[in-house]
């Protein structure tokens, strides 16, 4: 079983949701990575999306626009994401790792070290699941089926305007869990609908066995407390990026210990029979 699948079978069975933090890789500052990922794990984290930078995010609001270009302005790019994850699972081997990002990072990785490389690197560092956010279920068949072989899941989106053929679709494929995006706009909006969510997450569970989260939109404990109520999983991130943007580099990782720790505890208020 892998860490992914081994987190969702423990919180289902204590009837909790899980907390799935993002965070840009090399920002607020290039070195902090690996202390702000141990630092959620030990907030209570139970899956921790890390951003690959890429200069044309197109699903990301401004919060994590900026946060990309930072980074890649410190010269962040695929490999010194993948070493992050090397050295964060020398020190934590049980929290899984998601890599979130885009095509063009992993095609030009893949041109540079060989057809393959993304993959096998991944999975070399410890890497447990992938979401490419321009990789539609049907244009990504041989990377999905790269990835599994290499044991690492293929994660999807599904949006308020999925079909049920898109559902089903990505039912198919799909491993680890489905990021369900909780509204129609980018990363950071703030019009989250949870009535919308409640009916949402239903129908996409009747056509995928994966555990489904919820993202976008979710800024606070108590939005946070009103997703995990309707979803397996509360994805936050623009929140926390603005949170750590403002913190020097000496109480970066303790502020996003504490952050992550607040939505812990909201969370696990909720408890599903």
């Amino acid at each position: 079983m892998s860490r992914i699948d081994t987190v969702f079978a423990k919180l289902r069975a204590d009837g909790r949701a899980a907390v799935i933090p993002y965070i840009a890789c090399g920002d607020p500052y290039a070195d902090a990575t690996v202390d702000i990922m141990l630092a959620l794990a030990a907030g209570g984290a139970d899956v921790i999306e890390l951003g690959v930078p890429f200069s044309d995010p197109m699903a990301d609001g401004p919060v994590i626009q900026k946060a990309s270009e930072r980074a890649l302005a410190r010269g962040i790019g695929t490999p010194q994401v993948l070493e992050a994850v090397r050295a964060f699972r020398a020190r934590d081997a049980a929290t899984p790792v998601v890599l979130m990002g885009y095509a063009n990072p992993i095609e030009a990785y893949d041109l540079a070290h060989g057809k393959g490389g993304f993959v096998r690197a991944a999975a070399e560092a410890g890497v447990d699941g992938v979401l490419v956010v321009d990789y539609p279920p049907e244009e990504s068949v041989q990377f999905s089926a790269a990835l599994k072989a290499a044991g690492l899941a293929p994660i999807f989106l599904l949006a308020p305007t999925s079909t049920e053929a898109r559902m089903k679709q990505v039912g198919e494929v799909a491993a680890g869990y489905v990021y369900y995006v909780s509204l129609k706009g980018v990363t950071g909006a703030g019009h989250l609908d949870t009535d919308a969510v409640a009916r949402a997450v239903p129908r996409i569970k009747a056509h995928v066995k994966v555990p489904v989260g919820v993202g976008f939109g979710i800024r606070d404990a108590a939005s946070a407390q009103a997703v995990a109520r309707v979803s397996d999983a509360v994805v936050i991130g623009s929140a926390l990026v603005q949170c750590l943007e403002a913190l020097p580099r000496d109480q970066v990782a303790d502020g996003a210990r504490r952050f992550i720790a607040g939505i812990r505890s909201a969370v696990d208020e909720v408890r599903k029979a």
